[in-house]
């Protein structure tokens, strides 16, 4: 299989993530940039370069792995890709609504998150999972009535009553959970002390759906890491949303859960990068304040959805190819530094199966190439880009052991 969809019923990933029942943008932050050089012998397939990304990370404590679902690892080439690349996965769509719950009358079926999970399990991979409150991933089944004309009590049935189910099923299976995804108004957007008041959770239940999502994570799972997920950290994004504003009304939320007692035991920044002028545009000196006031909290951080769309740069794909690894280089060689970040994700590893290239087709028809690896499943510039990076990441304690540590690999 090597087409972009997301469910072989037709599902695309555009309907899933913005589904019918939801008001809340698609999360796409920012950054972008010039050019890394492949070395003279990066030619081949994955299996023929020096080391896979996650060991690489793993010598400087950094847990490094990639998104993926059962629809792209039925593609056996690209599951092998996937099993020597990440130490972590991220479950992509497998425990989206649309795959858990695909009607508001639907018992919660497990099929497919049983299936990731087992995947990552059998691999010695550890897995983060997404998402269990958002305000999208429903898909077509769920009509915006559903959702925003639901009393505050069936609300909180619906919402915590199936977080619980999700997380005591995988209870000690699933070590990181993104709890609360998109939650925090983008830019200048309106919000209410830092929150966004445009989704349905905040309109039927109140502000307090966060704080009680984690409190309801917690009681499931003592030990799991809780974190929050956002996005528009890095550069202006392309809704004009300005990245210190998003950063202000982060730092303003987390205060307030923090000093409530709420357990969020890290933060997640998406870094869905935006590659047009990012060299001028990314405020390294702030972005690094940021991490730094991020890990002052006491705060793990994880970048959970690395990749780069490549609007603004050359359709000849070998001079994109440059561009784009530049962008990864500047970018983590400023995340990086940072010692409290632990992991770093990218969403997906290859080409052939990228979000981008289904929900923002480029205009001049030439196919994205946002990730490490192109649609064949070679290494590009990006993987050297992202290999240099995390070999020469500042060194840190690692927070998880991938089970595979200590395996071939």
């Amino acid at each position: 299989m090597t087409g972009n969809r997301s469910d072989h019923a037709g599902v695309t990933r555009r309907a899933v993530l913005r589904g019918a029942a939801t008001a809340g943008l698609l999360g796409a932050a920012s950054a972008a940039g010039l050019g890394v050089a492949a070395p003279a012998d990066a030619a081949g397939s994955a299996g023929g370069a020096s080391a896979p990304l996650w060991r690489t990370a793993w010598r400087r404590g950094l847990v490094y792995g990639s998104s993926t679902a059962t629809w792209q690892i039925s593609d056996t080439a690209y599951a092998d890709l996937f099993r020597r690349e990440a130490a972590i996965l991220f479950t992509e769509d497998d425990l989206l609504w649309y795959r858990l719950k695909p009607t508001p009358t639907s018992p919660l079926d497990f099929t497919y998150s049983d299936q990731i999970i087992g995947f990552a399990e059998r691999n010695g991979q550890l897995v983060f999972g997404a998402h269990l409150v958002w305000d999208a991933g429903f898909g077509p089944g769920w009509k915006h009535h559903d959702l925003w004309d639901l009393d505050e009590k069936a609300a909180r049935k619906l919402l915590f009553g199936t977080e619980t189910a999700v997380m005591e099923r995988y209870r000690g299976r699933v070590p990181i959970w993104s709890v609360v995804n998109e939650a925090i108004t983008n830019g200048r957007g309106e919000g209410v002390r830092g929150l966004r008041n445009d989704v349905p959770w905040y309109r039927t239940i109140g502000p307090e759906y966060v704080h009680t999502a984690f409190h309801v994570a917690r009681a499931a799972d003592r030990h799991a890491c809780l974190l929050m997920n956002d996005f528009g950290y890095e550069t202006v994004n392309q809704y004009g949303d300005r990245p210190e504003d998003k950063r202000r009304a982060t730092l303003t939320v987390l205060d307030r859960l923090l000093a409530a007692g709420v357990p969020v035991n890290a933060f997640g920044i998406q870094a869905h990068l935006l590659a047009d002028g990012f060299a001028e545009r990314f405020d390294a000196p702030a972005y690094r304040r940021f991490l730094a006031e991020l890990a002052h909290r006491g705060l793990k951080i994880l970048i959970t959805e690395l990749d780069v769309l490549d609007d603004g740069l050359p359709p000849h794909a070998p001079v994109r190819d440059q561009l784009v690894a530049d962008v990864y280089r500047r970018y983590l060689d400023v995340a990086l530094t940072e010692p409290d970040v632990a992991a770093v994700m990218s969403f997906g590893l290859s080409d052939r199966y990228t979000w981008l290239q289904e929900d923002y087709p480029r205009k001049d028809g030439a196919r994205r190439r946002p990730l490490p690896f192109d649609d064949h499943l070679r290494p590009k510039p990006a993987f050297y880009a992202v290999q240099h990076a995390l070999n020469g990441a500042v060194r840190r304690w690692p927070t998880w052991q991938p089970p595979r540590v200590g395996s071939p690999g």
